[in-house]
C-alpha cells in the first residue's frame, strides 16, 4: 500500500460541513499532500465524513484514523466499507484499534477482541481484505498482528524511538504510517502549553502511558501533563522547516508515510488550513 510520505489528520470534531470540508480537502490535495486520516464515521453518534472527504479529492487515499472494533458489529462495518469503495474504488483503507478501558463498558482481552473481529471481517466477504485496512498498535503483539493480519500498522502519538521499534517488530514490508503531533510555533514556552495541553489526556490512559514508559520515560515525564522532555519527543513544534525536520526523523527511522496533526490554539474549532499551507513547501519538498 502506497500512501505517499505525507497526509493530513482531519479530527472529526473540526466544525466544517458540507461543501466547505470538500473546499478544503481539495486544497490539501492541490498543496501535495497524500492521504487524510479521520477520526469517527462509522460509529453509533458520530457524523459519516469520509464520504464527504472522498468527494471532494481526487486521488487521495482516506482512512480511518481510527475506527473503534466494539460498537460496530463486523458484517456492518464490512458493508459500510463496501457501499464506500462502490462509489470511490480502491480509495478508502480502514483503520481499526481497540481504544481503551476508560473508554469501553465491559472492556476486557483487547488482542483476543481485535483477532475475532478481523476473523469476523474476513468471514463477512472480501470489502475488507488484510490489504485494506491498518491496525492501531503500540506494542509489539499489536504490531506483529497488524503486520500478519492487515497492510500494517497506525501508530498514534509516539516518539521516533517507537517508530524504529515498530519497524524492528514490523519487519520490512509492512506498512508503518505513525501520527505525528505538530504545533507550528517556535516559541518553547506557548508551544509547549498548547502540546501539553492535548498530551495530558493521553497520560492518564494506560495503552499511552505504558508505552512511554518501556521507552525509558519515568513518572517524573507523565506527571503534571508531561515533562518538557516527553512533551518534545511527543511533539514536534517550531517554525516550518523545524517541524519538517522532526517529521523526516520519523521516515529516516523507517515510517513509510507520516500522518501529521496540526495543534492549534486550544480556542480553535475550524479546521487549521492555514498551517498546513505554511508547512507544505518545507514539509512535502524531497
Amino acid at each position: 500500500m502506497d500512501l505517499g510520505r505525507v497526509g493530513v489528520w482531519w479530527s472529526g470534531s473540526w466544525r466544517i460541513d458540507g461543501e466547505a470540508s470538500v473546499d478544503v480537502a481539495d486544497e490539501l490535495e492541490t498543496l501535495g499532500y497524500t492521504a487524510l486520516w479521520s477520526s469517527g464515521g462509522f460509529e453509533p453518534g458520530l457524523s459519516p465524513i469520509f464520504d464527504r472527504l472522498l468527494a471532494g479529492t481526487s486521488g487521495m487515499t482516506v482512512l480511518s484514523g481510527i475506527v473503534s472494533i466494539w460498537p460496530t458489529p463486523a458484517d456492518e462495518l464490512s458493508r459500510a466499507v463496501a457501499a464506500l469503495d462502490h462509489r470511490y474504488p480502491g480509495r478508502f483503507v480502514l483503520g481499526l484499534g481497540v481504544s481503551h478501558a476508560p473508554m469501553v463498558e465491559g472492556y476486557a482481552r483487547p488482542y483476543s477482541q481485535m483477532v475475532e473481529y478481523l476473523d469476523a471481517l474476513d468471514a463477512a466477504g472480501p470489502e475488507v481484505a488484510n490489504g485494506r485496512r491498518v491496525l492501531a498498535a503500540l506494542g509489539p503483539r499489536m504490531l506483529r498482528l497488524a503486520a500478519g493480519r492487515a497492510a500494517g500498522a497506525h501508530p498514534y502519538l509516539v516518539p521516533v524511538e517507537h517508530t524504529a521499534r515498530a519497524r524492528e517488530t514490523l519487519g520490512p514490508h509492512a506498512l508503518l504510517a505513525p501520527e505525528v503531533t505538530v504545533v507550528l510555533d517556535p516559541d518553547p514556552a506557548t508551544a509547549r502549553q498548547v502540546a501539553r495541553t492535548f498530551v495530558s489526556g493521553y497520560l492518564t490512559l494506560p495503552n499511552y502511558a505504558n508505552n512511554v514508559r518501556s521507552l525509558g520515560f519515568g513518572e517524573d515525564d507523565l506527571a503534571d501533563g508531561g515533562s518538557d522532555r516527553l512533551i518534545d519527543a511527543l511533539v514536534a513544534w517550531g517554525g516550518p522547516d523545524d517541524v519538517a525536520r522532526q517529521v523526516r526523523r520519523h521516515l529516516e527511522a523507517g515510517a513509510d508515510h507520516i500522518c501529521v496533526q496540526v495543534l492549534a490554539s486550544p480556542t480553535l474549532t475550524t479546521f487549521p488550513l492555514d498551517s498546513y499551507r505554511q508547512l507544505a513547501p518545507a514539509l512535502l519538498s524531497r
